[in-house]
């Protein structure tokens, strides 16, 4: 089975540190983000990772992302899909403006499905994998966040019925919701993780718990986890 992986939200976070690991795990990994100026695993005039190809492109730009993937296809079938790439705005939902809203509903919810649709023929070929990182905020309510956590609702959501869909076909769908996690998800908000280490998780640790669930045997699969700090705690900027 090929072992090429695309990852959106690739140049930083959770996406970086999940592209780092599957490289190491062997995997071709084409990660797609709008800049790897400052990216570790980039490097600043070439990949610092041998098999990681940095995959510059505006997610929002439906055509210019249909156009790069389809380049990246005549590599290779796709066998790991990761829906990543996220953006969250926070404050209460009046304060928001259209803008703010459609890039949160595309950036989390639409390119997912478009991804997911452009290779989900090469995903049962390959019987192979879809992670989609959605939230905690999934599975509750939201008050200063609910058009995020809508958002990310529906991502869980889909990720479920997709499972149902595919799962005579041996793909796996894998979703994964994060809770309080040291990125910069948060630069728009008024609030960050509090400042002791049990108050947040680190891009590594989602990482690693997708390392473990692409080592599990064919035919078991771990549909649906939630990841949280053992302490709740956030501090005001």
């Amino acid at each position: 089975m090929s072992k090429t992986a695309i990852v959106t939200g690739a140049s930083s976070g959770i996406g970086e540190a999940i592209s780092k690991m599957l490289c190491k795990e062997g995997y071709e990994v084409y990660g797609i983000g709008r800049d790897f100026s400052n990216s570790e695993i980039a490097g600043k005039e070439q990949p610092a990772t041998e098999n990681f190809y940095p995959v510059v492109c505006d997610l929002l730009d439906t055509a210019l992302l249909l156009e790069t993937v389809k380049k990246i296809r005549e590599h290779g079938e796709i066998s790991l899909l990761v829906n990543n790439a996220g953006v969250g705005y926070y404050g209460l939902h009046e304060e928001l403006n259209p803008r703010k809203i459609q890039q949160m509903v595309r950036t989390n919810l639409e390119v997912p499905m478009i991804l997911t649709q452009t290779f989900l023929r090469d995903l049962k070929k390959q019987r192979g994998t879809i992670i989609n990182i959605s939230s905690v905020t999934a599975g509750k309510s939201n008050p200063h966040g609910c058009a995020y956590g809508a958002t990310k609702a529906g991502l869980s959501s889909f990720s479920e019925s997709l499972f149902d869909e595919t799962r005579k076909y041996g793909v796996r769908v894998i979703n994964i919701q994060p809770d309080m996690t040291k990125t910069n998800l948060y630069r728009h908000a008024n609030f960050c993780e509090g400042e002791e280490e049990e108050s947040y998780l680190v891009p590594e640790e989602v990482a690693d718990t997708i390392r473990y669930f692409l080592s599990q045997r064919e035919g078991l699969v771990a549909t649906n986890l939630t990841l949280r700090p053992q302490i709740h705690r956030i501090q005001k900027k």
